[in-house]
């Protein structure tokens, strides 16, 4: 059986989650293959708010197994926080419903204090992080020194914790940032999520997956963040310190690439970014006030009012691109009801030529925006569950966006809650 994605195609915070929860009925098995607690997963149904930082969204369906992959980072004492939340709902045995890869790697309290002291030492030219540890534990990844879920079946785990955490202190006073800690709390607070991190299931997630798609088990990958904050292919430096494209499935979650199915891209009927970076179509006036108010943006991890703009076709047609997305859908459609006009930008003014190409630089002095202007729509979209009551500007902006990006959209989004889906 192929394994099926679903990624965000903009900055992240695309609405991931909701379109996850709808989809897991249709899954044996939902596994987060990238990222960690710098994710923000938000869930609505029965008129309840949910936001989910590492488990998969597919944990309130009863039929599928969740698995945290290899390419994530887990912090134990957020993760403890997410499981105690999951206490609330009677019946949710989440202790049979989430699987842990052993080759997961683990965020340190110090890997927190390295983020914030490297953030501090930035100054102005800050990446805009969430402070979550997600980069230095990234790096220690990379480095060879990270200490891995697995690593929490030996018996001297702990000399390689103690080891690391004094090579982290050293490196925060070399920051000279200022920062202020007490390490004995936090260490605390750490060793007692692990106990009940480890009264969960480890697993060679790799294997698992393996043996699931030769029984017949269909899997949908979850992809945190969005394409543009990818490692490699988002705006650097401002992006996030994993591979958050296609690519990262299979890296993530030891998937062989002939065995990705159907690519499901997320995006919203415009743009929004948290944190610092270049944004072309960013407003700063009464449209862009109106989105942010309108669409509640504010991080679901940080609480960040989320910067807002036009729908971005050069940096959307990338991200298709990039991750080889079969199938679209639209985000919030919902938001834009109201506004007379709704621009849509095509191409970029890059260094005196027009492009329509993701470029390297999209620093404002390099790129000029160029818009088409579209008729928008006055109708409230909540109440639709058809897609035949659509209006017909909406209809009109889809048909704009299928064609300009060749690829169909099969989802469109008007509101929070899961039951606010039409299906095109």
């Amino acid at each position: 059986m192929a394994v099926d994605l679903l990624l965000g195609l903009q900055w992240g915070d695309e609405g991931k989650g909701k379109i996850v929860d709808v989809l897991t009925k249709d899954y044996d098995i939902i596994a987060r293959f990238q990222g960690g607690p710098n994710a923000g997963h938000t869930l609505e149904f029965d008129g309840i708010k949910h936001v989910l930082h590492t488990i998969p969204s597919g944990i309130f369906h009863d039929n599928a197994m969740n698995i945290i992959g290899n390419g994530v980072v887990i912090d134990p004492v957020i993760f403890r926080r997410e499981l105690q939340n999951l206490d609330k709902f009677e019946g949710l045995d989440y202790v049979s419903k989430i699987l842990i890869s052993r080759k997961a790697h683990l965020i340190l309290p110090t890997h927190r204090l390295l983020d914030a002291a490297s953030e501090a030492s930035k100054g102005k030219a800050k990446i805009g992080s969430t402070l979550k540890g997600i980069g230095p534990t990234y790096m220690d990844k990379t480095g060879r020194n990270g200490i891995r879920v697995g690593d929490l079946e030996l018996a001297d785990w702990k000399d390689r914790y103690t080891s690391l955490r004094d090579k982290h202190i050293s490196m925060i006073d070399f920051y000279d940032a200022k920062i202020e800690y007490n390490l004995q709390e936090l260490e605390a607070e750490f060793f007692d999520a692990i106990k009940v991190l480890k009264k969960l299931k480890f697993i060679d997630s790799e294997e698992y997956l393996h043996q699931a798609q030769k029984s017949g088990k269909t899997i949908l990958a979850e992809g945190a963040q969005g394409s543009l904050l990818d490692i490699d292919f988002g705006t650097y430096p401002y992006v996030t310190s994993s591979n958050t494209t296609a690519a990262g499935a299979c890296t993530g979650l030891g998937i062989a690439p002939n065995k990705i199915g159907e690519v499901f891209g997320i995006f919203k009927a415009y743009t929004t970014r948290v944190g610092s970076g270049p944004f072309p179509t960013e407003l700063f006036d009464a449209d862009g006030e109106t989105m942010g108010r309108v669409g509640n943006e504010f991080g679901a991890t940080t609480g960040r009012p989320r910067r807002c703009g036009w729908l971005d076709l050069v940096a959307l047609r990338y991200a298709v691109q990039v991750n080889g997305v079969t199938q679209l859908m639209m985000m919030k459609g919902d938001v834009l009801s109201g506004f007379d006009t709704l621009k849509v930008c095509t191409s970029y003014k890059y260094k005196g030529k027009t492009i329509e190409h993701f470029p390297y630089n999209i620093e404002p002095e390099n790129v000029e925006v160029v818009y088409k202007e579209m008729k928008g729509w006055k109708e409230d979209l909540t109440g639709m569950t058809e897609a035949s009551q659509l209006p017909k500007a909406l209809n009109e902006y889809i048909d704009f966006l299928e064609k300009e990006l060749e690829t169909p959209i099969k989802i469109v989004s008007v509101g929070p809650d899961r039951t606010q889906t039409i299906l095109r």
